[in-house]
């Protein structure tokens, strides 16, 4: 398939996604971006513009929706792009008890952290591997214990992990990378989203988005299956197994639902 190549990061309008555009376009990537506010594209796209890369590709929509993928396919093909690497970041998470959170929303979160991205990958993958390149998919350290509080954002994300770690593997003998970002608490939107606010981990230092974005495109680009940002939150996924889950579930349970009481 021929055209220009370019970097399509989904869910670009904010947070880790506007700051891995940076990160891509001052390494000289040529890219689309993609999310449902065409305001916020557009401002990020004059911003890259203006720093002297070339102007994004902007494709407003809603992953969540059914045929999402299909109709992202022919807008970068209608304007001449051919995706090289994929990056999946769009997502969301709802912060409460399962059977107090709204039954669509929750559906909703799976629509787009699970089937979006993964139909998202199935589409362009022929583009990927024509061209070598990769997907970076943006999970979360959330990925590697269960959450109560945050039950279906937890289990979209262990999805997001495994499907990466197994894609990875397929792929290895043809040089196409795929990456699993595992970023543990970060300065964004992401709490208010998820109806806690502000972050339920208390004190706990946060990073900023920049920081998990330049982590995540440099381990991507030097090929490793899953990056985890910060020493903490090495830590913390690296030894979720050790623990009796029930153990970790009241640790989490604690820190989240608890948090929900107090601003109650």
């Amino acid at each position: 398939m021929s055209g220009e190549d370019v970097v399509l990061i989904t869910g670009a309008s904010a947070g880790i996604g506007a700051d891995l555009a940076r990160v891509f376009a001052r390494n000289g990537h040529r890219l689309a971006i993609a999310a449902r506010s065409g305001d916020r594209l557009s401002a990020l796209a004059d911003e890259i513009a203006g720093s002297g890369a070339p102007r994004p590709l902007l494709v407003e929509a809603d992953l969540a929706q059914a045929g999402a993928a299909d109709g992202l396919m022919d807008a970068l093909a209608a304007k001449g792009a051919r995706v090289s690497m994929l990056v999946n970041n769009a997502g969301f998470g709802l912060i409460g008890a399962v059977a107090d959170l709204d039954r669509a929303e929750q559906v909703r979160m799976i629509d787009l952290n699970v089937r979006a991205l993964t139909d998202l990958t199935l589409a362009f993958l022929p583009q990927v591997r024509a061209a070598r390149g990769g997907v970076l998919n943006v999970a979360s350290t959330a990925a590697f214990y269960a959450g109560p509080g945050m039950a279906v954002y937890y289990a979209t994300k262990a999805f997001v992990l495994s499907f990466s770690q197994a894609l990875s593997h397929e792929l290895k003998g043809e040089g196409v990378r795929v990456t699993a970002l595992c970023p543990g608490p970060t300065k964004t939107e992401f709490f208010e989203r998820a109806g806690a606010g502000e972050s339920p981990f208390g004190a706990m230092p946060m990073a900023s988005s920049m920081s998990v974005a330049q982590v995540g495109y440099d381990g991507f680009m030097k090929g490793k299956t899953v990056v985890v940002p910060g020493f903490v939150n090495r830590f913390l996924a690296a030894t979720s197994g050790l623990s009796p889950r029930a153990v970790s579930m009241q640790v989490i349970a604690r820190m989240q639902l608890g948090r929900l009481k107090a601003d109650r």
